[in-house]
């Protein structure tokens, strides 16, 4: 079952994993050698990683490892990130996606750096916005708002007239807790209750008003958790 919502924004902030460009493979494989290392269970690293910058998450994985390891571990794993784009591929719908985003208010928000960023879109074949805020920008990884703040200042857009683009529960609450709608996207976001769940962005269609608003034409996944 599927329904059509519309939402209505004055600019759109991009999340890039999980929401613009499929690196699963590439996390998977990044983070699997990294719990081994760590005498870690590789399955529940992988629950915790997506959508936060890396030492967030080795924070929460080695709550008692200093935090100046944590940087500089993050440091050499987005390294090996960059490095690893096999099978990067972007999500259904993105490139069209971007393209219907031409001269409209709309920015990149990740948790990744620019080196990360710049090689899975480009791995993906999809081009990069010209506003983007990436690890460097920031000095709070996702749950925290920060990263979709900046974007929204960066824009002159007000928060409350932005809609995020998230798939993973930490992005969607930095998006909630910057008093922003968010869309879901993917398998992952439906368990975290954001505004409105697709499964990709062939279901997000984009028009721009004349008076300077986006409206969003969503073709809704029904329910959110398992759905």
């Amino acid at each position: 079952m599927t329904a059509t919502a519309v939402l209505t924004a004055r600019a759109l902030l991009l999340d890039m994993d999980g929401t613009l460009v499929n690196s699963d493979a590439s996390v998977e494989r990044v983070w699997r050698r990294w719990a081994e290392r760590h005498g870690l269970d590789g399955d529940e690293v992988m629950k915790v990683v997506h959508g936060r910058q890396g030492y967030a998450s080795m924070a929460l994985l080695l709550p008692n490892r200093p935090m100046e390891q944590n940087h500089a571990d993050n440091a050499r794993m987005l390294a090996e990130e960059t490095a690893d784009t096999e099978g990067v591929v972007e999500i259904p719908g993105a490139r069209a996606f971007l393209a219907s985003l031409e001269g409209l208010p709309h920015a990149l928000v990740t948790s990744a750096d620019v080196a990360l960023s710049t090689a899975r879109m480009a791995a993906a074949g999809l081009d990069l916005p010209a506003v983007r805020v990436t690890a460097e920008s920031v000095g709070a990884s996702k749950p925290d708002p920060e990263g979709f703040l900046k974007g929204a200042a960066e824009l002159g857009v007000a928060p409350a007239d932005c809609v995020v683009f998230e798939d993973s529960g930490a992005g969607i609450a930095a998006g909630r807790a910057a008093g922003m709608r968010v869309v879901g996207v993917g398998p992952r976001a439906g368990f975290h209750a954001p505004d409105v769940v697709v499964r990709d962005l062939t279901q997000v269609r984009v028009e721009a008003g004349s008076d300077g608003t986006i409206r969003l034409h969503v073709t809704e996944r029904s329910g959110h958790a398992g759905a």
